[in-house]
């Protein structure tokens, strides 16, 4: 008999993947949490019902929310994660030594304490002593600690559940006051096929906090639709600025020095989104 994992993406499409063995199930306090092995892409995290993360293309997610602010700040000390509990984005933080700290804050234990059990290749820097790992509301923590923080990434589930409030103009606004004076956001979008919506509300909410706003993209084929958009934005540093010659050369599989700037080039019907 063969077993199948179908998320709707939308009512009126998914995708289907076939699955050799569900290594957790469980309904925590905040989601309904699962860890399958698949054929096709590996060990997969899914929460309430969407795909968060694959071991065969969380890499592109993971260095395309980390790199391209990383790169564009000239002194990131102190960096924040809102979610992100699988510890991807810490694992691409740590990969810069002007990080003296990072923090990572997610609401639900559970997804970190299955990460570091099953996804150790994803989750294997949370106990980097330069990581601080809270459970916690990741919306309180930025209200509740101002002018700390020289990059915050947004590594949160679409907005449903608990991170319906991580995609309103309020917690923008809070997050432009949680950054020191020359900070840097990012946060992932969702996709322009069928949350053209969702891009073009936040792409209006952080420009009226923002002064410099950009959206770039990368492609994740688990992900509705397969191609990811994630918005930028920055109080004094233009990441179109930023001279390619001076990118190190890191370990990473998609993110490279010449492509940080073409990330930032658009499809023209996902340009005209974040217009106005």
């Amino acid at each position: 008999m063969e077993l199948w994992y179908t998320e709707k993406q939308t009512e009126a499409f998914g995708i289907t993947a076939k699955i050799k063995e569900t290594l957790v199930r469980e309904k925590t306090e905040f989601q309904d949490l699962a860890i399958i092995d698949t054929e096709e892409f590996g060990r997969m995290l899914v929460l309430d019902g969407m795909v968060m993360t694959t071991v065969k293309d969380e890499f592109v997610y993971h260095e395309m929310v980390a790199h391209p602010a990383l790169f564009t700040h000239p002194n990131p000390r102190k960096v924040l994660v809102v979610g992100g509990g699988d510890g991807g984005v810490i694992r691409e933080i740590m990969k810069h030594p002007k990080v003296e700290k990072a923090v990572l804050v997610d609401i639900d234990g559970k997804v970190i304490e299955y990460s570091k059990k099953f996804l150790p290749e994803i989750a294997g820097e949370l106990d980097n002593p330069r990581v601080e790992v809270q459970v916690n509301d990741g919306y309180m923590h930025i209200h509740e600690h101002k002018n700390e923080y020289d990059i915050i990434m947004v590594d949160s589930t679409e907005p449903v559940g608990p991170a319906v409030e991580l995609f309103s103009r309020g917690f923008y606004q809070a997050i432009y006051e949680s950054l020191h004076e020359d900070g840097i956001f990012v946060a992932q979008t969702d996709n322009p096929w069928f949350k053209a919506d969702l891009i073009q509300s936040v792409n209006r909410d952080v420009k009226e906090i923002f002064p410099i706003v950009r959206v770039y993209g990368a492609n994740i084929p688990t992900y509705p639709s397969g191609l990811w958009t994630f918005t930028m934005g920055s109080k004094v540093y233009d990441p179109l600025e930023v001279d390619e010659n001076t990118i190190p050369e890191i370990e990473t599989k998609y993110y490279t020095p010449k492509l940080h700037k073409a990330a930032f080039v658009l499809p023209k019907f996902v340009e005209d989104l974040c217009k106005g």
